[in-house]
Order: C-alpha cells, then structure tokens, then sequence
C-alpha cells in the first residue's frame, strides 16, 4: 500500500502520472494516471490518494464465472471520499499474464457494495495496447483488474432479446409444425406423396425440437436432475432427427430432380424412417451408455458477461465427446446438403431460361426457390460455423431468428407446392377435355 499526496498547484495538466512498478518495485504493478479533477476546489491543501496493489487476488473470486483475473489487482481510493461520474477518467494500463485460455480482455471492478460481490464493466472501457498491456478507463475509484472474459458468454440484455426472439420464433414453428403434421394425417392425397411424407418427418423432429427447447430452462429451474437429463436427451435427440431429415431431403431432391430415372427403391420411406430416426436414436443411446459413468446430459450454465450471472438450462454437459458428436454430424450433413443445394439450383436457373419478356419473373421465382430450398435443406444452420470462438451478436440474431422458425417456412413450402400441384392438376385434366372435345 502506498498514500500518494498531491499538491495540486504543482500539477499543471490534467492528470497526475503514478508509477507504481517503481513504487512498489513490482514489474507487473500497473502505470496509473489520476485524474485532477477530483482535487480541485478542496478544502485540503495536499489531497491524498491511497493506492493498494494486493500479493493475491483469492478474495477477489467470487462472481468470477468462466473468467479469469489476468492481472494484479489494485485498489485507487481517495480517503473518506466517494469518487464516481469522473468527466477524465482514470486511466490504468495493466500488464497481464500470459495464458493458455482463450478470451477477451474486459476493465473491471468489483463490487463490493453489492449484494453478490461480483465483477462489473459499469463505467469502464477496455482497450488493448500490445499483446502484453491492456488499457482500463473508467470513472470512478475502486479496485480494478484486468478480467479474462470467454468470448461464448452473452451479456444479460442480448441474452433477454435473443431468448424472447427463440421463444417467440419457436412457439410458432411448434405450432405450424403441428399444422403441417394434421394435414398430412387428413389429406389422403398427401399420403400418397413420398416428398411430402419426408416434410412432414421434418415438420416431426422440429415440433419436438421446439417443445423441448422451450422447457429447457423451466426444467433447469427445478433442480431435479433426472427431469433435466431427460430434457436435454429430448433436444439432443430430436436436433440430430432434424439433421438427418434435412440431409435425407437432400438425397431425395437429388434422386428426383437430378436422377430422374431408375429410382424405384423397395420400401423406400420405411428405409428412409429408419435412417431418419434409427441413425440419432443410436448416437444418442451411445452417449447415455457413457452417461452412466460419466455425466453427459444435465444442467448447463452460461455466464453473462456484465454481471457475472448465470443462467441455466438443460442440454450437454459432458465436454469434448457430445461437442464432438454434434460438430462432426452436423458438418457431414451442411456439406452434403450444400453439395445438392448447388447442384440443384444450377438445374432450376438452367431449365428456367426463357425470353426476355419473362426473364425477371423467372428470375424472382428461381430466387424464391432456391431461398425455399435453403430453408428445407437447413443450410441456415451453417451460420453457427461464424460464432465459433467468439460472440457475434448480429450472427446470433439471424440464427435465431431464422433457425427457430423453420417449421414455419416448412409449412409455408408445402402449402405453396400444394397448390402448384393442384394447377397443373387442373392444367392436365383441362388439356385433356380439349383434346376428347376436338376428338
């Protein structure tokens, strides 16, 4: 600890420079600029301003989350005065320690006044000057340090926004899937389809996924395990039915628009069914066989990154080999659907090509339906690929919100092609009553 007075009248710029490395002879202590503000107009004539820079930061843990403190912690405090709303901050470059951990740099203090004695960003800003230093201003004096924030964590706010967006998102792809799934069961026609069955799989494995992700943190609140386990078995195995239903769209897209002949395969849907559910039902079973000796499925916290909160739901806690399932999975199916997406979408702009005077309207419905074909086949999926290792809020967003309603656009799709069918329909026995006319 050091009290370092001020003379005011000798100080002629705004900020009074303290070197505590020399002060303290500690290489690692921070280079701390005071601002003078606090110091005009007093009534003391050489103001003082205690600086403490702590050996060890063990009672600083609490509300730490995922992160990590990086640097020394150091306590700037005017003796028996409150400093806070400073118009110059106080600036503070921190050395900070070299770790194998991935993260951000946040400028924090701890909140001692608080209920919870948490870290908070409030009134500081961070920025970094070489791999080494990192520079905290803020505008009031307590004890600060350097934090180490996982990049994954989401702060309170955007986790609320995106959290209402998924609710909202999935209530109404729970309720289309549905939709979807009674048409299918009232309309004899539609049986009969092969595509349209395959849809209403999807439209299946979405409205469990929907059902199941939104009772994800009620059951986390319960705090009965068994109840969260079965939860997060639910999500995880009705994501990787969707996965495989998307990837099972693929394959029969490419056998009908891309081999038109000599299809026929025996018990086609019942091979596909199997696949479709068969295939996640063993990964699944395999990873609750590993359960048992090793917790794969239970609650799972995330940290906010502003108020060092947590908030839980139920999903997979077990580490590298449920992480490893879901990547690898889901990379097999976004590029084989890729693949067929592009193959696709070259034959529709290529059997398209009309003249000039319709080639805009061409063009809007190839877009519409490759836009349709996208949705169908889940590349919107892909956008997590942007999120890996860091937050990208605006990434967030588009997933969610493009994610969460697919069993809509799904139901959408199928209504469109409903109809189309029923006009050429229509076109077919139209023609047909010309010609017995004319005969």
């Amino acid at each position: 600890m050091a009290v370092v007075m001020i003379n005011v009248s000798m100080v002629s710029d705004a900020y009074m420079a303290i070197n505590t490395s020399k002060l303290f002879n500690d290489p690692k202590a921070p280079y701390i600029w005071i601002p003078m503000e606090p110091f005009l107009n007093v009534s003391e004539a050489e103001p003082k301003v205690g600086v403490v820079v702590y050996n060890s930061d063990e009672q600083f843990t609490l509300g730490l989350g995922n992160a990590i403190i990086t640097s020394e912690v150091i306590r700037i405090e005017v003796p028996g005065r409150v400093i806070v709303n400073l118009t110059d901050q106080l600036i503070i470059q921190f050395p900070v320690k070299k770790t194998t951990k991935n993260g951000t740099y946040s400028c924090q203090f701890y909140d001692e006044k608080g209920t919870d004695n948490t870290w908070k960003n409030d009134g500081c800003s961070t920025g970094q000057i070489s791999d080494n230093v990192v520079n905290c201003s803020c505008d009031h004096m307590t004890a600060f340090a350097v934090l180490l924030i996982d990049m994954n964590n989401i702060d309170e706010q955007q986790w609320e926004i995106m959290s209402y967006i998924s609710y909202i998102g999935c209530s109404l792809s729970a309720v289309f899937s549905a939709f979807s799934i009674l048409s299918y069961i009232v309309n004899s026609n539609a049986r009969k389809e092969v595509s349209r069955r395959i849809h209403v799989s999807l439209s299946a494995a979405l409205f469990l996924l929907n059902i199941s992700f939104m009772l994800s943190e009620w059951a986390a609140t319960l705090n009965i395990n068994e109840v969260c386990v079965f939860i997060a078995v639910t999500i995880h195995y009705s994501l990787l039915c969707c996965f495989t239903w998307m990837a099972i769209e693929a394959l029969h897209l490419y056998l009908l628009l891309v081999r038109v002949f000599n299809i026929h395969i025996n018990h086609y849907m019942a091979k596909l069914s199997l696949i479709g559910w068969g295939v996640p039902a063993l990964l699944v079973g395999s990873l609750l066989l590993v359960h048992n000796s090793r917790s794969v499925y239970g609650t799972k916290k995330v940290t906010l990154t502003d108020t060092n909160q947590t908030n839980a739901f139920c999903w997979t806690t077990g580490g590298v080999i449920p992480y490893a399932v879901n990547i690898s999975y889901f990379i097999l199916v976004f590029l084989f659907n890729s693949i067929i997406l592009i193959v696709v979408s070259r034959l529709i702009f290529s059997l398209r090509k009309s003249d000039n005077g319709v080639k805009s309207k061409t063009a809007c419905k190839n877009a519409s339906t490759v836009l349709g074909l996208m949705c169908l086949l889940g590349t919107t999926w892909g956008l997590a690929f942007f999120t890996l290792g860091y937050t990208n809020y605006p990434i967030l967003y588009l997933f969610c919100i493009f994610n969460s309603t697919q069993g809509f656009y799904i139901f959408l799709w199928m209504c469109l092609k409903g109809r189309s069918n029923k006009q050429q329909e229509n076109m077919t026995t139209a023609t047909n009553d010309s010609h017995k006319h004319n005969t």
